[in-house]
């Protein structure tokens, strides 16, 4: 082409002729931090009770994988514990974001639900381990930091695939005449989680489940697999001794061996929208299996199906990546002058003994919501790598808000993250509130607003138009 035209070219155009945009070249770094406690015993979540773990049945970790499109970067981590607060993972982002400069808005952090690790979050009975939370911040900061070292150029490919037979709705509605109590005396409750299994009470479950597994694939530039990351919409296993990281540990160390990867690869399986469904098939009866058995099980299916999905993916080095958030200010179900006088009459019968029971558990959740604000402030995240978004909300979400922000994506493929960047609790739509059950009763574990999820969606709408 003339230099003069180029010139004619570049004035009306405010482009180059003579030379082409260069295109993004990914880079990426992956490694798997040891977060197991050092000291023992610890206080374990997951239950009514507080339990005490004197050992470890397998090591936790905090799976790092950092992505760079030579613009922005990003780090995705996913950590084997319950729930964690965004007090202490906000903490590590601060750490991290100084050592690696990734911006703190631009890390995700997620607890896999793993009901076998210690207390970080003061739920029920188990409260934070002090020591421990100091211990997991700092780890989670250093897995970011040693990924961000290992950065180098690679290739990305997304895909979902299906597994529909490890997935069962947990809330039954039960047939009518049958008493349904609930932890604070009444009996208006539609619903009922986990409900005996083979009961003639059972009359049909009462939400949906999501058998999607999406993945997000990670080779080197010479194709040798670096990390994959899945998303599954299933609660847990719970079949493992104290401490593990449950089927989302198992599925780490099996698909890299489906793979043939080397040992600096790093799986990680991260928590969908299963805040009403787990593992349990309650129209048959419960198979006799070792410990750790059904855990294998079930992360051999994931793992299978993240192999299908990927058999026809396309890897791609020329990536963009992309992320947005936002604070929603979300109400809070505060108990009621009757309700808190209620539980000082139900504690009161108490003496120097551990709870015993709902009623008495959630006695205790109603003194100790009588601290909440009337409103918090739930972080919300949408990350972008190439097609594929990735939707982060910091509750125990519902698969039908799941299925809902899916069917609405820009994106193809879209998965949501649940337990993402914090921990507030259940998050059961306006209609699943109606019907009451487990999930809905107001405690720690449960208190944004009834019409919260909606308010939620409505946010993460916008954040994918942000980044589409």
């Amino acid at each position: 082409m003339p230099r003069f035209l180029s010139l004619v070219l570049l004035l009306l155009t405010g482009i180059p002729a003579l030379a082409e945009q260069p295109k993004a070249v990914l880079r990426a770094g992956a490694f798997a931090q040891d977060v197991t406690p050092e000291k023992f015993p610890v206080s374990v979540n997951g239950g009514f009770s507080d339990r005490k773990a004197t050992s470890a049945h397998d090591p936790l970790h905090a799976r790092c994988l950092v992505l760079d499109d030579g613009k922005t970067k990003l780090a995705i981590v996913v950590v084997d514990s319950c729930m964690i607060p965004r007090e202490l993972l906000d903490a590590a982002k601060a750490i991290a974001e100084k050592k690696t400069g990734i911006p703190a808005s631009n890390i995700l952090i997620s607890a896999t639900h793993t009901h076998t690790a210690p207390s970080v979050a003061g739920v029920f009975q188990s409260d934070p381990d002090a020591n421990y939370i100091a211990f997991l911040t700092e780890k989670i900061a250093a897995g970011i930091e040693k990924a961000h070292a290992n950065l180098a150029p690679a290739k990305a490919a997304w895909a979902v695939g299906h597994e529909p037979n490890q997935v069962f709705n947990r809330r039954w509605r039960m047939k009518a005449g049958v008493l349904n109590t609930d932890a604070f005396g009444g009996s208006s409750d539609k619903v009922k989680m986990n409900p005996p299994r083979q009961s003639a009470d059972l009359d049909e479950p009462a939400g949906p489940t999501d058998p999607s597994v999406t993945v997000l694939s990670i080779r080197t530039a010479d194709d040798k697999p670096l990390a994959l990351y899945a998303n599954y919409s299933l609660h847990y296993v719970g079949d493992m001794p104290l401490l593990s990281a449950d089927y989302f540990g198992v599925f780490a160390e099996v698909i890299g061996q489906k793979l043939k990867a080397g040992p600096a690869f790093v799986g990680m399986l991260s928590n969908g929208t299963s805040g009403d469904v787990n593992n349990i098939n309650f129209k048959e009866a419960a198979p006799k299996l070792k410990p750790g058995e059904r855990s294998r099980l079930v992360a051999e299916a994931v793992a299978d199906a993240a192999m299908k999905a990927l058999e026809k993916a396309d890897y791609l080095s020329d990536v963009r990546l992309q992320s947005a958030g936002a604070v929603v200010e979300l109400p809070v179900r505060k108990p009621t002058i009757h309700d808190i006088k209620r539980a000082e009459v139900v504690l009161a019968k108490v003496k120097d003994r551990e709870l015993k029971g709902a009623e008495e558990v959630y006695a205790r959740e109603t003194m100790k919501m009588m601290a909440y604000p009337d409103k918090v402030s739930v972080p919300l995240q949408v990350l972008r790598v190439g097609d594929l978004a990735i939707v982060c909300i910091p509750c125990e979400v519902f698969t039908e808000i799941g299925l809902s922000i899916k069917k609405d994506s820009p994106f193809k493929p879209t998965c949501v993250v649940s337990l993402a960047n914090g921990y507030f609790g259940y998050l059961p739509t306006p209609a699943q509130h109606a019907v009451g059950g487990y999930e809905t009763w107001r405690a720690r574990s449960s208190f944004l607003g009834v019409k919260s999820s909606e308010e939620i969606e409505k946010t993460l709408a916008g954040l994918m138009k942000q980044v589409k």
